[in-house]
């Protein structure tokens, strides 16, 4: 410490004449880190352009406490995702950043406001995007805390002591960090401290630059030329189209008064704002915690003097293959050309220009528009959302730099159109965007997309019939959890403990729900787009994680295991690894929830790989399942039901086997706490239902010699294997319930006393026992007889040897 100090002193005493600065940063949720503003303070000037996002790198020099400081602003990132989501546009902006102050930047500032949150994702996208300067960056970097208002030491410190995040990164950067109010222009002396600290670094740094590869710069700039011409000509060439159609309008062929658009792309394209933009009013649902079209909506309006009717649907995720597209997704999307007879006019193929269109979101762009005939292409235009994303540079230039968007626009046949849905004072963007609808219909041999009516037909009853039988999975399911409250007790289970194994694939949401039950973040999260890749390099060496802590007085164990790729087979480690779970929750866990998460379909694959996985844990561990569904966002108000019932027999079989048991988790819901008590509150009934852990280990319990032969002779069943049979009726029983007819003739009142107190049902599996005989009779009011004398008229039967067991009479031989 007091060698850092000396440093300072001797850089505040013997300032360098020459500083070169790389801002550096992200944005979150649309939230801004200050670069540009951060830039203008250094400089004393506003020198960079605080109106748009910084889209391209811009070096700015200007002499500062007699010092020569050349400051760079580069663009930003998404803070969350990995390298590979960000445009290759802004990655060659990036790395061309360090080229502009040559012979190189004495300091990075990582620019992070104050007030944002910064999930533990940061991390990972962090350190990819700092491997485009090629370098050891940290070694270079000082964490500039931007805010809008004063903050003292105090709240800065305690600030970095609530974010783990943040607390990683300082610690990568050996603490070095500065506070800058950008909202006080006036106030240099901040500006001066920190220049003092960049002079501090140089000299820790043996007064050495960051270094960079002449080369690498060279052909950087011969990039971005080729990127300007190509981008230059393809315009060109779309206004000479343009032009040919406008004659054609001029001459006399004039587009009809009524246009029908039909929007379709991912969940994350911005399709409901641009239906909103069109329409020029709210007529869509936004919602920025997830996606908010889970049907098909219509809206209608008058726009330029044109009647609009403007179809709204369903995303999908943006790199799902069209296999991967739940069923309801599918059906929601296939279905919404339907909704605007005899057919569209336009169908606007949305994209955002937010995320690099590589391989993977190309194909499912090819995939999904597969869902239509062939000629749907021909009356597709290309619509690019968040327009702002371009900054000085020319969507053009975009389309030039990555193949996938070279092969759209082509299959569109040069039609595009950009979008600012956040600017609704241009009125010439709308109208532009219909001008263009208007010049394709004229192009068009057929004015529309053509609806197949059979198929519509089709599609309807297949809507409707999934709709009655999510209603009825979901009245079935509620009728169910009472009973089962009335046989086990509504009181709440006295366990001090419980202990919770996550299973599920890479990407199905494990260590963010471990973190919501805990809540903590102390499971390390990433995003990545796992199940597309076919290696286990990075992962064949993942192992069970353990955090604990504690919900409402009850301690709370979580187990992670490892996840594995949907395609192919997991390997045998991933099956000891879960095996290996059961004995870090001593003496044994409660529960295992299955993840599945909703955005995804739910194949035969993935059941078999579930079984397989469980398979080393017996037939006994699915007694202590429950589904635990993920990304619940994904429905929005849609009940999980549909997404059941439409998945078909695989995830229906996976439900069955884990007692109809499951739940519905939305990180992104604004009340967490609601849905984590349901959750445990489920998990509490399943603990009583069970009344033990499970464990690998059956233990069986012996009968004592001194019993009587008479009392030998009966059927002796010690507890456990009580506990299994009466586990065993109550599955029966809800087996039962579930096939009853929505309006049961038999009310479903529990019998007071009608039941002999000296009778004891049978409680053998066999088809002819009781049990049988109930679940063929369909006769709900034994049921709840066979419930009340469980929870009231079972006793224990002394016996001479001082043990307890339960006995049962009439069991068959």
């Amino acid at each position: 410490m007091a060698a850092s100090a000396d440093i300072f002193k001797l850089a505040q005493s013997h300032p360098a004449t020459e500083l070169r600065i790389v801002l550096i940063g992200g944005r979150l949720n649309g939230s801004l880190s200050g670069k540009s503003s951060a830039g203008n303070i250094i400089l004393g000037q506003n020198i960079f352009d605080t109106s748009r996002r910084t889209a391209q790198s811009e070096a700015r020099q200007q002499e500062v406490f007699g010092r020569l400081v050349t400051v760079v602003d580069t663009p930003g990132w998404w803070w969350i995702w990995p390298k590979e989501e960000t445009p290759k546009l802004d990655q060659i902006e990036i790395q061309n950043s360090v080229h502009l102050c040559p012979p190189g930047p004495h300091v990075f500032l990582l620019v992070i406001h104050y007030d944002l949150y910064l999930p533990q994702w940061v991390k990972s996208s962090l350190k990819q995007h700092l491997k485009l300067f090629n370098a050891d960056v940290f070694s270079h970097t000082i964490v500039l805390i931007t805010a809008v208002a004063p903050c003292s030491d105090k709240e800065v410190e305690s600030r970095i002591n609530t974010s783990p995040t943040l607390q990683w990164i300082l610690q990568q950067c050996e603490d070095r960090k500065h506070f800058l109010n950008i909202s006080d222009r006036d106030d240099r002396d901040q500006v001066k401290i920190l220049l003092e600290k960049i002079e501090t670094l140089s000299i820790i740094n043996g007064d050495r630059h960051c270094s960079v590869d002449r080369s690498q710069g060279e052909a950087l700039r011969k990039e971005m030329t080729d990127l300007t011409e190509k981008g230059s000509k393809r315009f060109d060439q779309v206004q000479k189209q343009r032009s040919k159609l406008k004659e054609l309008i001029k001459g006399g062929k004039v587009p009809p008064n009524l246009l029908r658009i039909l929007m379709i792309g991912d969940s994350l394209a911005g399709k409901s704002s641009t239906g909103n933009t069109i329409l020029g009013t709210k007529a869509f649902d936004v919602n920025k915690n997830g996606r908010t079209t889970t049907h098909s909506e219509i809206r209608q309006s008058v726009v330029e003097g044109r009647r609009l009717t403007v179809v709204d649907s369903p995303g999908w995720f943006c790199i799902n293959t069209l296999q991967e597209t739940s069923e309801m997704d599918k059906l929601e999307i296939e279905n919404s050309v339907n909704l605007c007879p005899p057919g569209p006019h336009a169908v606007l193929l949305v994209i955002p220009l937010i995320i690099n269109i590589d391989e993977s979101y190309l194909r499912s762009v090819q995939e999904h528009m597969g869902l239509f005939r062939k000629d749907i292409w021909k009356h597709t235009l290309l619509v690019f959302t968040y327009g702002d994303w371009l900054g000085v540079k020319t969507v053009e230039e975009r389309i030039e730099s990555e193949e996938g968007l070279q092969w759209i626009v082509n299959k569109c046949e040069n039609r595009y159109h950009v979008l600012n849905n956040k600017d609704h004072s241009d009125k010439t963007q709308v109208k532009e965007l219909l001008e263009k609808i208007e010049e394709m219909w004229v192009g068009n041999e057929k004015s529309y997309y053509e609806v197949e009516l059979d198929r519509a037909a089709q599609l309807e009853t297949k809507r409707e019939t999934g709709d009655k039988m999510a209603k009825r999975l979901k009245k079935i399911n509620e009728r169910q959890s009472r009973v089962l409250k009335e046989v086990i007790g509504d009181e709440r289970h006295p366990t001090t403990d419980i202990g919770i194994v996550l299973v599920g694939q890479k990407c199905s949401g494990k260590s963010e729900v471990g973190n919501m039950i805990l809540f903590n973040e102390k499971f390390k999260m990433t995003f990545e787009r796992a199940w597309l890749k076919k290696t286990y390099q990075d992962h064949k060496f993942a192992t069970c994680v353990k955090h604990e802590g504690m919900f409402e007085r009850v301690k709370v164990s979580v187990v992670e295991t490892p996840g594995w790729f949907s395609d192919p087979t997991p390997p045998d480690w991933i099956k000891d690894e879960v095996l290996h779970s059961v004995s870090m929750c001593s003496p044994g866990p409660h529960v295992f929830l299955l993840l599945v998460p909703i955005l995804r379909s739910f194949t035969e694959k993935d059941l078999k790989a579930l079984v397989e996985i469980l398979k080393p844990l017996t037939e006994r561990v699915w007694r202590h399942c429950m589904v635990l569904f993920t990304w619940g966002h994904w429905l929005n108000d849609l009940p999980v039901e549909n997404y059941i019932v439409r998945e078909g027999k695989e995830l229906q079989e996976l439900l069955e086997k884990c007692g109809n048991r499951y739940h519905v988790i939305n990180p992104k819901h604004s009340d967490d706490l609601v849905q984590l008590k349901e959750l445990f509150q489920k998990m509490f009934v399943l603990v009583k239902q069970n009344k033990v852990w499970f464990t690998t280990k059956h233990n069986k319990r012996e009968c004592s010699d001194s019993e009587s032969t008479a009392a030998k002779t009966q059927r002796m069943l010690t507890e456990d294997e009580w506990n299994k049979r009466e586990q065993n009726l109550i599955e029966k029983m809800l087996k039962a319930l579930s096939n009853e007819p929505e309006q049961p003739t038999v009310p479903s009142t529990k019998t007071s006393s009608s039941m002999d107190e000296g009778y004891i049902p049978a409680m053998s599996e066999d088809k002819d026992s009781d049990c049988g005989r109930i679940v063929k009779s369909g006769n709900l009011r034994l049921y709840y007889q066979v419930a009340e004398w469980l929870q009231h008229n079972a006793r224990l039967a002394e016996i001479s040897s001082g043990k307890k067991v339960l006995v049962c009479s009439g069991d068959a031989e």
